[in-house]
């Protein structure tokens, strides 16, 4: 992505959000970090433009549909146009948990974040992308929710395939990438699945051998990769792009 375009990550005030917004303020972008927490939303945009960056935080919560659509309008207000967007925010309450331990509440909770959210997300902010002469939507994903990966009995993911709750809730992610990348293929709006790699979370208690930093050069690089590439593709954090 070469020339400036108006950015929105969600759950961008920290983690692989954060360093994939980094990655692109560096590269001349103007980056709208939504956060649940207004404040924690605020640091993380102090400490990019204490670096000579153009960054704001944007109060969002993917799981409160008032908070969303106050976003839209706070971007509409200010820019006018959103030309990418990232669902990047997503949770899990599996690790350590066999699936049929796994509490129904939390498997409710994972898919309210990772699925719902997201598509609270884009449905409130595709009038703003239709404004953009190049607009993406790049849903961050998981190779754990590949079924390929996930029904190969030598997955190399091992334990991880067994993850009820994340595992289902980024396959159905990536469905969603799909439905969205078929219907809005004739405007133009080209939509994607991002994946970041085994990177050291909160999300997975730290145990990634990747740190976010090199998560978000992968997420920005395979941003750059999506709007050049056709529309519908899951990338790969080592390059080129997985089978669904």
């Amino acid at each position: 992505m070469t020339t400036n375009r108006i950015v929105l990550i969600t759950g961008a005030n920290k983690g692989i959000g954060l360093a994939t917004a980094t990655e692109l303020a560096r590269a001349g972008h103007t980056l709208l970090l939504g956060a649940r927490d207004p404040e924690r939303g605020a640091a993380a945009a102090a400490g990019l433009t204490a670096q000579g960056l153009t960054a704001r935080a944007v109060r969002l919560d993917v799981t409160d549909p008032a908070s969303v659509t106050a976003a839209a309008a706070l971007v509409d207000a200010e820019y006018g146009r959103l030309d990418t967007l990232v669902n990047n925010a997503g949770i899990t309450r599996d690790l350590g948990t066999t699936p049929e331990k796994l509490p129904l509440d939390d498997l409710r909770a994972t898919y309210e974040t990772n699925v719902f959210g997201a598509v609270t997300v884009i449905n409130a902010m595709l009038p703003l992308l239709r404004r953009s002469p190049a607009a993406l939507i790049g849903n961050v994903s998981s190779g754990l929710g590949s079924s390929s990966v996930l029904a190969d009995p030598d997955t190399p993911v091992g334990e991880y395939a067994a993850l009820l709750g994340y595992n289902t809730s980024k396959a159905a992610l990536n469905a969603v990438t799909l439905v969205y990348a078929r219907t809005l293929r004739t405007e133009g709006i080209k939509v994607s699945a991002l994946e970041p790699g085994h990177c050291a979370t909160d999300i997975n208690g730290h145990s990634g051998p990747s740190d976010v930093q090199e998560g978000g050069r992968r997420i920005a690089r395979q941003l750059g990769a999506a709007l050049t590439a056709p529309t519908g593709q899951f990338f790969h954090p080592e390059g080129g792009t997985y089978p669904w």
